[in-house]
């Protein structure tokens, strides 16, 4: 690198000498090996179809991982402005390997792809930035965005705490360079994620009864518990501007990860660079489930076809036209995947042209298009952050991706989860885009959760989710700035849910749930208006929710509708 840092870097080129190939660029967090020998990796490229096809493959650790040298920063921030000829940060180093490579590399084109799923699709948008002239085309894949707004660390001010937790349990810092960073088995002590992060107690507990100390990215997590500094500057879309390769962004509908970075990547591309060749897939599957799988299913849900194969041709002739002057395929601006219908669909737009419609909460249970008639009408109920909801229906120490589509009728007879559901529709309806829920609400505590759930009742009872995100009450006003709520007064609690694109079949119910916890999905809010990982246990008290669906207060969930009369 321009600095003097070495890069540890493996080519596998063709055996072929009498032809030129592009370069496929894939740079990792993650490890790059096998580092042993002559040892070979059980695949290159995205698919079998890449290596049939010939492509000079690359796979890079990045900075301070594995067999690289360097400091490693947890998603590095992106300088607006490098202050001499040796600074650097992620786009520095993609140029430099970049130019590295086609100087160096026997029997290349002078072109080259980037390509990464999840830590290394950031890696991707991060050399799309900057981009050296040889970099033609890009495909960030589920790639992480802004952490704190919606990726991987959290949700409307809730810390996503499964997911976070048991990344770090296996994603220590180390010193470089090494094949292997040294990690120690964390041992839960039982199967059941519920018992133990109930047992641990406020999310600081992990420093003080586990070896997390040692992981300064966990802290570092946690403890950047509201939208500040730390991690404005670690928010890659705003520097998605004047990209020069064209761009194919791919990700899963029921993407539990990075499915807001997906969206968010896309549209920051649209707005900040017109002028770029940008696609956007998105198909029925879980965070990067698209590769080396088949794409049947997830969970109890099937999708009526292999729809990863319909992505493994997408993304081939993406990478031959820009890479080896291939025709043109003609790719659509959003080639999207309808579930509900299983089928997929193509838009010269995301979303498409829709109607915005509102789904009313209304008495016993009713769940209508119509503005409600009573006044100061609500339901209630108490939510303990000592018994929380739970997010699973079966025990588990990670998070279960199929959570996205799974049965709902777990929790169907809890006291503390509002059940709203439509009459049978009398044809199909299909919503595209964000969802979003505005709720009045009020709270006997001075802080509380709102967790929203859009569901997909079949004909058979069974409760698919379809989306379904918390909000952190405090963050009403300011996700920079919470503020207590004041209890007892009635308060307005909109936020935007990530884009869906899904038919509800005739015959089939929508239903809409509204609860305080979501657990371990995401922490415990205690209730009480503090400093949630370091809230004392007797801070995680009992509150009365309330939920108005009155029509001086009325609570919706406003979908974007792509066909219903």
């Amino acid at each position: 690198m321009r600095d003097g840092v070495k890069l540890f870097t493996t080519v596998y080129a063709p055996k072929d000498r009498s032809t030129r190939f592009p370069i496929l660029l894939t740079r990792t967090a993650y490890g790059t090996g096998p580092y042993e020998g002559d040892a070979y990796p059980d695949h290159l490229g995205p698919s079998r179809q890449f290596a049939e096809d010939k492509f000079i493959f690359v796979y890079q650790d990045v900075r301070g991982r594995y067999m690289s040298e360097g400091e490693f920063v947890d998603i590095r921030p992106v300088k607006d402005v490098l202050t001499g000829p040796t600074d650097t940060d992620e786009t520095t180093d993609a140029f430099d390997t970049i130019d590295w490579l086609v100087k160096n590399v026997p029997n290349n084109n002078g072109k080259v792809g980037l390509i990464g799923i999840s830590y290394d699709g950031f890696y991707t948008s991060s050399g799309m930035i900057r981009a050296h002239p040889a970099l033609v085309a890009a495909s960030p894949q589920a790639p992480m965005a802004d952490l704190f707004m919606g990726d991987d660390a959290y949700h409307n001010g809730a810390l996503f705490l499964i997911a976070n937790f048991s990344f770090y349990a296996g994603f220590p810092k180390q010193n470089n360079p090494v094949s292997s960073p040294p990690k120690e088995e964390f041992d839960y002590d039982t199967e059941d994620g519920y018992r133990f992060y109930l047992q641990m107690g406020p999310v600081a507990n992990s420093d003080k009864r586990y070896l997390f100390f040692k992981n300064p990215y966990w802290i570092d997590t946690y403890t950047h518990a509201s939208y500040d500094a730390f991690w404005k500057s670690r928010d890659i879309l705003p520097h998605l501007r004047n990209i020069a390769p064209a761009v194919l962004v791919v990700g899963g509908w029921y993407d539990a990860e990075d499915l807001s970075g997906t969206l968010k990547t896309f549209g920051a591309i649209n707005s900040q660079s017109p002028a770029t060749a940008n696609t956007l897939v998105m198909g029925p599957w879980s965070h990067g489930g698209w590769q080396l799988a088949k794409g049947e299913r997830l969970g109890d849900i099937s999708f009526g076809a292999p729809t990863a194969e319909y992505l493994r041709s997408i993304e081939l002739n993406f990478f031959r036209h820009y890479l080896k002057g291939a025709p043109d395929s003609g790719l659509a601006k959003a080639i999207v995947f309808e579930t509900g219908a299983n089928v997929w669909k193509q838009f010269n737009r995301w979303p498409p042209p829709t109607s915005a419609q509102r789904l009313y909460l209304h008495a016993r249970g009713k769940l209508s298009f119509d503005l409600p008639a009573e006044q100061n009408a609500f339901d209630e109920y108490v939510s303990d952050p000592n018994n929380p909801v739970p997010a699973f229906a079966a025990p588990t120490l990670t998070m279960n991706k199929s959570y996205m589509v799974a049965d709902q009728r777990f929790v169907a007879k809890r006291k503390d989860v509002l059940h709203y559901v439509t009459d049978p529709l009398e044809r199909d309806f299909t919503a595209a885009g964000p969802i979003s829920p505005d709720l009045r609400v009020s709270t006997t505590g001075s802080d509380s959760d709102f967790d929203v759930k859009l569901i997909d009742v079949h004909p058979d009872g069974y409760q698919q989710l379809v989306r379904g995100e918390p909000f952190r009450g405090k963050f009403r006003h300011s996700f920079e700035h919470p503020e207590p709520l004041r209890p007892g007064v009635v308060e307005e609690i909109r936020f935007t849910m990530p884009d869906v694109y899904h038919c509800f079949r005739k015959g089939h119910c929508i239903m809409v749930e509204v609860q305080s916890s979501w657990f371990p999905l995401t922490d415990r809010n205690p209730q009480t208006f503090v400093d949630t990982p370091n809230a004392k246990p007797e801070q995680f008290v009992k509150a009365k929710e309330r939920i108005y669906r009155s029509r001086n207060a009325a609570s919706f969930v406003e979908l974007n509708v792509e066909s219903y009369p």
